[in-house]
């Protein structure tokens, strides 16, 4: 029963470090995986704030579009009533 005691004794440290080497890897392999996830993250985040920065852009460009198209509708309406009076006042 010694015999089998000593062997259980130098099997155990050699598997707990065969075990510590072990969960070593996985952690290892964890950091790395997560790294990339974090890499894939922050490259997705600078995508997105591109894409909001366009948006941002595009949507002033709209609305300075929009302003203009309002005055040329307001001046093109003035020139038809001026038209229109004038219309009148030769039916008259």
């Amino acid at each position: 029963m010694e015999a089998a005691a000593r062997t259980e004794a130098v099997d155990s440290p050699e598997d707990s470090l065969a075990s510590l080497e072990d969960r070593i890897h996985r952690i290892v392999e964890l950091v790395d995986r997560l790294r990339g996830e974090r890499d894939a993250a922050l490259s997705e985040l600078n995508a997105v704030r591109n894409t909001a920065a366009s948006s941002v852009s595009d949507a002033q460009k709209l609305r300075q579009e929009v302003e203009a198209l309002r005055a040329e509708r307001k001046l093109v309406r003035a020139r038809i009533e001026k038209l229109l009076g004038q219309v009148e006042s030769l039916s008259s």
